[in-house]
């Protein structure tokens, strides 16, 4: 018989406790798990979860052993939001889909992009008025989901921002649901929370395969993100194109990056 030795790490003191611990304090949280040494540990939920601490070890994971690794379940619940994109995707795929993003992100394009961060940020700072007070979380999800839907679209979707903020809050609870104990089961059930995060999905889906459309439709290249999607190909493989499907995912992942952001 063995016995399994785990490197050390947190321990909890009721069900839950280290997520709601996580939940109330993420920083301080990783922090205590950084303070056990180059690697920690904690059980949650029948996983075993390890945090790497040391550059080194970070360096063999993600770069030296990346094939021998695979994303978290958490990673894939999340293809119910993002689909196949590059946060969700591992292999072949996401080898290919890489390269037809990576030239969205070289450094020519991410001076553009800096542009327009620098003139939202000085138009939203242009808007407040001294001594006023400000919700910081409300004003920063605004200027962050302005900033994405001008440089992946090359739309102002400032108007729009509190609407595709709280849709995108709203789908990312329910991936959280998701990973409880019997998640994946109770967001198969007609209850509000659920029916909330299935009408908040349907409204960003409705949103880019809309402008997704219209972009094909006009064929015009406004130098931003989605004309650098729409247009790259794959010449190291079959030389194809992203479907829209494909081109969803990417612009999903992109905007809940700007969102996440905040």
């Amino acid at each position: 018989m063995t016995t399994s030795v785990f490197p050390p790490g947190p321990k909890a003191r009721f069900p839950l406790d280290l997520y709601v611990r996580f939940r109330s304090d993420r920083i301080g949280f990783l922090e205590e798990m950084a303070s056990f040494g180059d690697v920690s540990h904690l059980s949650f939920n029948n996983m075993h979860l390890y945090l790497l601490n040391h550059p080194d070890m970070i360096r063999d994971l993600l770069v030296n052993n990346h094939r021998q690794f695979t994303k978290s379940r958490a990673l894939h619940l999340a293809e119910w939001l993002l689909g196949k994109g590059l946060l969700t995707s591992e292999g072949d795929f996401h080898l290919r889909q890489r390269r037809l993003v990576q030239p969205a992100f070289h450094r020519q394009r991410m001076a553009g992009y800096a542009d327009v961060m620098a003139a939202y940020a000085a138009r939203t700072a242009d808007r407040w008025q001294d001594g006023a007070r400000v919700n910081m979380a409300q004003e920063m999800m605004r200027l962050t989901l302005a900033i994405v839907g001008k440089t992946l679209f090359d739309a102002d979707v400032e108007d729009e921002a509190p609407q595709i903020g709280q849709a995108l809050t709203e789908s990312l609870h329910a991936v959280n649901r998701m990973l409880l104990p019997g998640g994946s089961t109770m967001e198969k059930l007609p209850l509000p929370a659920n029916r909330r995060a299935e009408d908040a999905r349907q409204l960003l889906n409705d949103t880019i395969y809309r402008i997704i459309r219209e972009r094909r439709e006009s064929g015009e290249d406004r130098g931003d993100l989605l004309s650098m999607l729409l247009q790259a190909q794959d010449e190291e493989g079959d030389g194809s194109r992203m479907t829209d499907e494909q081109v969803r995912d990417e612009a999903m992942t992109l905007f809940l990056a700007g969102h996440e952001t905040t």
